[in-house]
């Protein structure tokens, strides 16, 4: 039993590590060059997965506690390297875009309608690249009538 419990707590460990870089890289190189006004901290609460940090909680344990070491040290950094990737601005930057950008819609408020690219749809705001006005304008969500 406490064999369980110390692979759970191993994996819970780990893996907010690896979220935690992961979530860095995008912060520095998708939130910050395009400006985009939120915190670290709510970017990475709002864009957890439960299950998959759940899986890799209960994945990475196993790994550490189960299996031999040779085993467990070539997994952990093979995971490490693609969260501390997320360091490079090219690869932060794509992983943001797959994870947060969506390409390409329409939004409409009762005067106007957007075409463009969302960057960031936050708590409150939306942030948006408008592709006739050329620039980042940010939306009120309640100001929305559908399109997100």
């Amino acid at each position: 039993m406490s064999k369980m419990v110390q692979a759970f707590l191993t994996g819970l460990f780990f893996t907010f590590i690896l979220d935690f870089f992961l979530f860095l890289g995008i912060y520095q190189n998708y939130i910050k060059v395009h400006e985009i006004d939120v915190y670290y901290n709510i970017l990475f609460a709002d864009h957890q997965n439960i299950f998959i940090f759940c899986f890799f909680t209960l994945f990475i344990g196993y790994i550490v506690i189960y299996t031999g070491k040779k085993i467990s040290i070539f997994i952990m950094s093979i995971l490490f390297l693609g969260a501390f990737s997320t360091l490079i601005p090219s690869v932060g930057s794509f992983v943001a875009e797959k994870m947060l950008m969506q390409k390409g819609i329409t939004l409409y408020t009762k005067k106007f309608s957007y075409h463009g690219d969302l960057y960031y749809n936050g708590r409150k705001t939306i942030t948006f690249y408008d592709y006739e006005l050329k620039k980042v304008i940010i939306l009120d969500k309640n100001k929305i009538q559908s399109g997100v």
